[in-house]
């Protein structure tokens, strides 16, 4: 389950943030399925590495975790920006997954121009306070980079790791400018659904279950550019008011339940 709320993107944010918080999603398929959730890398407690971030250094940490338990393959869900991870695995590991829930895909223009808002304000505040002014603020706030632009994506590292914390405060800004600068081009290129290349969902023959969003962040064309893209979606047309901690939760479940693989088959059964 790749986790939504953005660079603070923690195995939490299932139960705390935003639409997650009312439909229980984790606490009601967990009663069918082996859910298994994490802090996504720079989010928590996973730590993470000062360098331009790609889409593929998330993909690499997911299956890092599917070879650390032992599992050959699972269904994936993804929530907010979660989703874009889930279809960016699926694209490069097709025979580890063997279907997604692409849950309130974040995408649309707004959210392209928000995101590059909050790296703009990050790095003038950079330029301004300097590396060592970042350190000092993450430690006075508990806000993430989604809050709170001014700690930037990093924040969670250095509140856990003291040798990561005095390395971020060393590093020459210039330099830091680059990588910030660059990982807010790679990852945020485009006005639809940013990751996976359309060109390869196109080829994907993963069965697919889309649920909408419906604000800036998680515009509703996000979700039927996903629709358009994957050749196997199922797309449930509910309004984000008639997604209920009834519906969702059931939905969802139907799905995974339609698409469960016998054993014998090539793959083991998964965990009903």
């Amino acid at each position: 389950m790749f986790s939504p709320g953005g660079f603070d993107s923690t195995l939490e944010s299932w139960r705390t943030v935003g639409v997650y918080r009312r439909l229980r999603l984790l606490d009601q398929l967990s009663t069918r399925y082996t859910c298994i959730t994490f802090d996504r890398r720079e989010s928590g407690q996973s730590g993470g590495r000062l360098q331009r971030i790609r889409w593929a250094d998330y993909v690499t940490q997911a299956v890092g975790l599917l070879d650390h338990l032992g599992i050959a393959s699972a269904h994936l869900m993804g929530g907010c920006v979660g989703c874009s991870t889930a279809a960016a695995v699926a694209v490069d590991h097709p025979d580890r997954v063997s279907s997604m829930v692409l849950y309130s895909p974040a995408g649309g223009v707004k959210y392209r121009v928000k995101q590059h808002a909050r790296f703009t304000r990050h790095l003038s505040f950079v330029e301004e306070h300097g590396m060592a002014g970042v350190v000092e603020l993450t430690g006075q706030t508990e806000a993430g980079f989604s809050k709170d632009p001014r700690v930037g994506p990093w924040n969670s590292v250095i509140r856990t790791d003291p040798s990561f914390a005095a390395e971020y405060a060393a590093t020459d800004t210039e330099r830091y400018a680059l990588l910030v600068s660059g990982t807010a081009r790679l990852m945020f290129d485009r006005d639809t659904v940013p990751g996976a290349e359309p060109e390869d969902l196109l080829d994907l023959a993963i069965p697919t279950l889309i649920v909408p969003g419906q604000d800036d962040s998680h515009a509703p064309s996000a979700a039927r550019y996903l629709q358009e893209c994957l050749p196997h979606a199922q797309y449930w047309d509910a309004p984000v008011a008639e997604q209920t901690e009834d519906t969702a939760p059931a939905r969802i479940l139907s799905f995974l339940d339609s698409v469960q693989e016998p054993a014998g088959e090539g793959r083991p059964a998964l965990h009903p």
